[in-house]
């Protein structure tokens, strides 16, 4: 992998820590077979994880399917589908071969068809899929096990986009479903990955069920992050829909569960007390939360209305209001994340909020007082305590809030809809990124401007397209640095979302899960329970 792409795709030291090796029970032997039972981040409703960026899809995603490359502990890119790969000197014309024993859950083997065809239809979701799909001139198939790339123009992050470890994520798939246009889901989940999804267990609102491929070849390196083997000793893995958080913490000190993705913060004082569980932060650079505002319909089709948003928002006042504790969170003010991150920067931030001009600017959009559809994800803590700011202060500064509750995949169909607010669309959501998914300009899907092509909310820029692809093509890091200085101060200015601070994530274990590693999100192979 290139050094560039290394450094500043995923780079900053905090977050090679983050994404180390738990090195948990290193010495211990696996042990194998068990049910873990898991409760994930939210309801899984959504099975395709290029139709939605969704997290706990991409959750899904990994376990169903596998990828061409994939980022280490170190956070370097390595292959993991792929057996051998070469590019020519220049870098525009590159070849890849699969390794042996690839095959899908139905039996059938996994090909070089597959493969393209399923980053064709990823390259049409993902912001950095599209940016690479425009750089290419020729993705095709040579033999069963081999595919080509070459490109028509200079794109410097070929492996970083193959390795891309967050939504989107370049999941291989049968040529069949990735035929199916990016505009519709794919029902039916069968990758080639280590878990198997047993469909008729499946039961929206209450469990998922996985077990074991036993036809999974794993790698013969040790497992890092979500490169290397992927040893599977579990025989199944559920996950447990658990919407109230009470009832989830007690089950899991009850010992009726195993894992907890998401613990609200406030139960984690207690946890690390516990003789019985263990509370580790995967992600040290953690989660940037949003208010993401619609682009198609008034006011928020008014960039004075979306400036408002900027000058509106405290983030103080969110981050105490969904994480609480001062220890888990910090304010930022920049588009790419602070800590450590290569782009980190305050450029074009507001430097404090001004509700009276957040005011004035919603009135100058032309706001005539109608009702804004703000939707409101009760099951996560998190997202719920942000909706509520959001409805206190657009309340503060004149608007009239219509505030809809719902569950999180509720939420995550609902703000496909481009139809008007009050035909069942909406004019803002809070949602939430992690790092490796918005810490550069190619990445970050809030300012892709791709206008109806773009993520939900369906931002719209020229200006933003241009600079991003300028600085995908550019090599030289301070002209990189430059760029993304310029990206920044422009998104101030047209205001794609505005966001309401940082925080990190702990999760909890029962101590007799074993083998965990630290990814940006929780991966099951290499675990086992013990006892």
């Amino acid at each position: 992998m290139n050094e560039i792409g290394r450094r500043e795709f995923l780079a900053g030291a905090s977050a090679a820590a983050a994404l180390a090796a738990s090195g948990q029970a290193a010495a211990q032997t696996p042990k194998r077979g068990g049910t873990l039972r898991y409760v994930p981040i939210g309801d899984l409703k959504i099975l395709d994880p290029i139709w939605t960026t969704a997290y706990i899809t991409r959750d899904h995603g990994y376990m169903v399917y596998d990828t061409l490359f994939a980022a280490d502990a170190n956070l370097r890119i390595q292959p993991q589908m792929v057996e051998k790969y070469s590019a020519s000197r220049d870098q525009m014309k590159w070849s890849f071969t699969l390794r042996d024993g690839l095959q899908f859950h139905d039996g059938q083997p996994v090909t070089a068809e597959d493969c393209v065809a399923s980053l064709q239809r990823w390259g049409k979701k993902d912001p950095l899929g599209k940016l690479m799909l425009a750089a290419t001139g020729k993705l095709a198939a040579t033999d069963r096990k081999t595919f080509v790339l070459e490109l028509k123009q200079p794109f410097g992050l070929v492996l970083d986009a193959l390795g891309k470890p967050s939504s989107n994520v370049p999941f291989i798939m049968p040529a069949r479903f990735a035929a199916i246009s990016e505009a519709e889901q794919v029902k039916d989940p069968i990758g080639s990955g280590p878990y198997r999804f047993v469909k008729d267990e499946w039961r929206p609102g209450h469990q998922v069920v996985y077990e074991r491929n036993p036809s999974y070849v794993p790698r013969s390196e040790p497992p890092s992050g979500a490169a290397g083997g992927k040893h599977v000793y579990l025989d199944r893995v559920v996950w447990r829909y658990m919407p109230d958080p009470a009832t989830a913490a007690a089950a899991l000190e009850a010992g009726e569960l195993d894992y907890w993705a998401s613990s609200p913060i406030d139960y984690v004082a207690r946890y690390e007390k516990s003789p019985n569980l263990t509370v580790f932060v995967a992600d040290a650079l953690g989660l940037v939360g949003w208010v993401r505002p619609n682009h198609l319909h008034p006011p928020f089709n008014n960039k004075k209305a979306r400036q408002a948003l900027l000058w509106m928002v405290n983030q103080e006042t969110y981050l105490q209001a969904a994480i609480g504790q001062p220890k888990y969170y910090r304010t930022c003010p920049g588009i790419f994340m602070c800590g450590g991150v290569p782009y980190e920067s305050a450029a074009g931030a507001p430097p404090r909020q001004d509700l009276e001009r957040a005011r004035q600017l919603l009135k100058e959009s032309g706001y005539d007082g109608h009702p804004l559809v703000v939707l409101d994800p009760t099951d996560r803590p998190e997202l719920h305590a942000a909706a509520l700011v959001t409805r206190e202060l657009l309340t503060q500064i004149g608007a009239t809030v219509d505030l809809q509750a719902m569950d999180w995949s509720t939420l995550l169909a609902r703000r496909a809809k481009k139809e008007p607010p009050s035909q069942g669309g909406w004019n803002v959501f809070s949602t939430n990124w992690i790092a490796a998914d918005v810490m550069t300009p190619a990445v970050n899907a809030g300012i892709a401007g791709t206008c109806d092509k773009a993520w939900f909310g369906w931002y719209c820029s020229e200006k933003m397209e241009a600079l991003r692809a300028d600085w995908v093509r550019a090599t030289d890091p301070a002209r990189r640095k430059q760029l993304a200085e310029q990206i920044q101060l422009l998104a101030f200015d047209e205001a794609p979302f505005a966001p309401w601070g940082q925080y990190v994530q702990p999760q909890v274990f029962a101590k007799k899960v074993r083998g965990t590693l630290k990814f940006v999100t929780p991966v099951m192979w290499n675990v086992w329970l013990e006892g």
